[in-house]
């Protein structure tokens, strides 16, 4: 039989610890106005922390009247309080303590060596991190990523700012959370949440102090994203801001530059400027406002853009274009930017469009005359299902509209309440969810006089039954060479929910 007598060994030792008087070390701790000296055991130490079993058998150590003296300035004495407690009686009280000492006993424990207490107090930290970083959070993000083993509490930092959604806290703390992410390669994820933040705010971001200061690692990637929110000419415009920013005691006009600052202001912009999608600005804006800073663009990139407006002749290196916000709770930007080459026809050069979200099921109504209603007139529009009890995703784009299209388009004619229209730019499609960038499937039309049919009993109906809305109903059965038979499931489902966006060419 074993017996364990954990709890009176730990009381014996605390007393050992504040009324022993065989001590033969002594700790001065603390400096300036907040120092305090502790009495300690050698052999207890030595036993406890791998730091001090090699610093008490060193010749780190000082001796003075047979006193071993230990100086310890950068730990504070309340800390250290807390890790002699730890010591002899196994204790730990943090429920009192101020989130700035606890994360000074992390920093301690971890130059002390002392694992066991390292791990707990990283463990603390993690449990009551919203309550203990409110007032400091610059001051604890700078800690946990300066201390090598805080891969734990570094990892949570990382989600806790992402799975939050901490924008705002992000942003009070920009410039060291910036610092810090970008310069660790395992937070990718962070910097990816960072990135998308500006991309999607940048109207906000790009006017606010921020920007002018941003590392060039960010603004690259920035620029680079296929989703900034933000007018071509305008990144232009305040590209040139940073650019002039980072000259030392440049804060003026572009126009007043001396001619030693442009060839500086060339250099710095070298590596971003072939980020700005040129095609994507207007001609009136080149001639103003791309034209005068003609001397600081690559010369091969100026002559193709001067080409690109001149002739109509595209650049060789043309990037794809920036995919606009749409307003959608069924698909994220990752699906717009495949049903934007769709509708563009794999060509990306071609046309850059906005979503007008004008039909929600959720809120509108889920029944046909409602979808007539609202969804009506030749216009370009996409309609987006998402249907119950699957992940499933389908839509349509149809480049004439839904309903009350007019006679221009009409080619077709059962009867007054059953019609179809031409178009060759329809299709339908399906995703398996909205991550699928794979098992996406598109069927283009091919009979073009049916690409739309108008009948009283759907709400919308591609072709004749390809893909119908029947009230909260989506019926699909893409068999009659309407449209290419990829979506061909010969099923119906239940609509969860149901958007449409009226499709405008900028």
């Amino acid at each position: 039989m074993t017996s364990l007598f954990h709890s009176k060994l730990s009381k014996d030792f605390s007393f050992i610890l504040n009324d022993a008087d065989d001590y033969n070390v002594t700790i001065k701790v603390g400096e300036n106005e907040n120092i305090k000296e502790f009495r300690a055991h050698s052999v207890i130490l030595r036993a406890r922390s791998p730091y001090f079993k090699s610093a008490l058998s060193s010749n780190w150590i000082t001796n003075q009247n047979n006193m071993i003296m230990i100086n310890k300035t950068n730990i504070k004495p309340n800390v250290f309080d807390l890790i002699l407690r730890y010591i002899y009686a196994g204790e730990l009280y943090l429920t009192e303590q101020s989130g700035e000492d606890i994360l000074e006993l992390l920093i301690a424990s971890d130059e002390l060596l002392m694992e066991e207490l390292f791990y707990h107090v990283q463990d603390y930290l993690i449990e009551n991190l919203t309550k203990l970083v409110r007032n400091n959070f610059p001051y604890y993000l700078h800690i946990a990523f300066k201390l090598i083993n805080c891969k734990k509490l570094q990892n949570y930092i990382q989600d806790y700012l992402i799975e939050r959604q901490s924008a705002e806290l992000i942003l009070e703390n920009f410039s060291i959370i910036t610092n810090i992410a970008f310069k660790l390669n395992n937070f990718k994820k962070l910097q990816d949440y960072i990135v998308g933040y500006i991309c999607n705010n940048s109207y906000l971001f790009f006017y606010t102090h921020l920007f002018l200061s941003l590392d060039k690692d960010i603004l690259y990637k920035v620029l680079e994203s296929e989703e900034l929110q933000i007018r071509e000419v305008v990144a232009w415009e305040h590209l040139i801001k940073w650019g002039i920013n980072q000259i030392p005691g440049e804060k003026c006009e572009i126009d007043k530059l001396s001619y030693e600052a442009y060839k500086e202001l060339k250099e710095i912009l070298n590596r971003f400027i072939p980020l700005i999608r040129f095609v994507e600005i207007t001609s009136d804006d080149f001639n103003d406002k791309i034209k005068p800073y003609k001397i600081i663009i690559p010369y091969q990139i100026y002559e193709e853009i001067e080409d690109f407006y001149n002739k109509g002749i595209f650049p060789k290196i043309t990037l794809p274009p920036r995919i606009r916000k749409i307003d959608s709770k069924i698909i994220k930007l990752n699906l717009v930017k495949i049903i934007l080459n769709w509708i563009n026809k794999e060509d990306f050069r071609i046309s850059l469009y906005d979503f007008n979200l004008i039909y929600r099921g959720s809120i509108d109504g889920m029944k046909d005359d409602q979808f007539k209603n609202i969804c009506k007139g030749e216009v370009k529009s996409l309609v987006l299902i998402k249907v119950k009890h699957t992940n499933e995703i389908f839509g349509g784009y149809s480049s004439i509209g839904f309903n009350s299209i007019g006679d221009r388009l009409l080619r077709d004619e059962y009867n007054v309440h059953d019609r179809f229209y031409y178009s060759s730019d329809n299709f339908i499609f399906s995703f398996t969810n909205d991550e699928d960038t794979q098992n996406m499937k598109i069927s283009r039309v091919i009979n073009y006089d049916k690409a739309i049919r108008i009948c009283s009993h759907y709400g919308f109906s591609f072709g004749k039954n390809s893909l119908n809305m029947c009230g909260n109903m989506l019926l699909v059965d893409n068999a009659n060479d309407i449209y290419e038979d990829n979506v061909n499931t010969n099923s119906e489902y239940y609509i969860e929910e149901i958007e449409t966006f009226v499709v405008t060419k900028q």
